[in-house]
């Protein structure tokens, strides 16, 4: 499987406990445990945002120390900030996904797309937006690499790389995050998911 950070549009702090766990479960994943969240940063995972996993404790992984981040003397590890309050605390999330059962593409259109053009052009190709958990499986799981930024289900506008080189991701394998554009430009692709039933 795979553990991927997330946080919604409105930027970054902004879950409870709850608000969390319903927030991977909309990008087709659920709340990551403290073991997945080891085994992804034992894998290289990096992230410097706190976020929730299951047990409702709230912790980081680390590779490379650095000075916000902990300190850059510290060794590399999963940070953890400890239990906080499910309903009151904020953080981001870090959620967790392993099945992958459809097909996953990038959807070869003419133009450049708005958010909600970008929506209707996937029903039309029988299919839906993708979802940030959809992305992220084809990334790990099947190697999808494709060097087109899209539009994802959650408003966000993201490519997968996993065959790093010159202006697509240069020095790793990731699933590279544009942002949350303004919904009405036309500047972006799409990125649809056709479930097998």
């Amino acid at each position: 499987g795979v553990v991927f950070p997330y946080s919604p549009r409105l930027g970054r702090y902004n879950l409870n406990f709850h608000e969390a766990q319903q927030a991977c479960l909309d990008q087709d994943s659920v709340i990551a445990s403290f073991d997945q969240l080891y085994d992804a940063w034992r894998s290289g995972l990096d992230w410097c945002n706190a976020g929730w996993l299951s047990d409702g404790s709230v912790q980081y992984p680390i590779t490379k120390p650095r000075e916000p981040c902990g300190g850059k003397n510290t060794v590399p590890g999963v940070r953890n900030y400890g239990f906080w309050d499910k309903d009151k605390s904020r953080y981001d999330v870090f959620c967790f996904t392993s099945n992958f059962n459809g097909r996953f593409y990038y959807l070869i259109h003419p133009t450049k797309l708005t958010y909600d053009e970008a929506v209707q052009a996937c029903v039309k190709d029988g299919a839906q937006i993708a979802k940030v958990g959809q992305i992220f499986a084809a990334w790990k799981l099947l190697g999808y690499d494709r060097c087109d930024a899209g539009w994802l289900a959650d408003g966000s506008v993201r490519y997968p790389i996993s065959r790093p080189r010159k202006r697509c991701s240069p020095n790793e394998a990731a699933v590279r995050f544009v942002g949350f554009p303004d919904k009405k430009h036309k500047l972006y692709g799409v990125y649809c998911f056709r479930a097998y039933n």
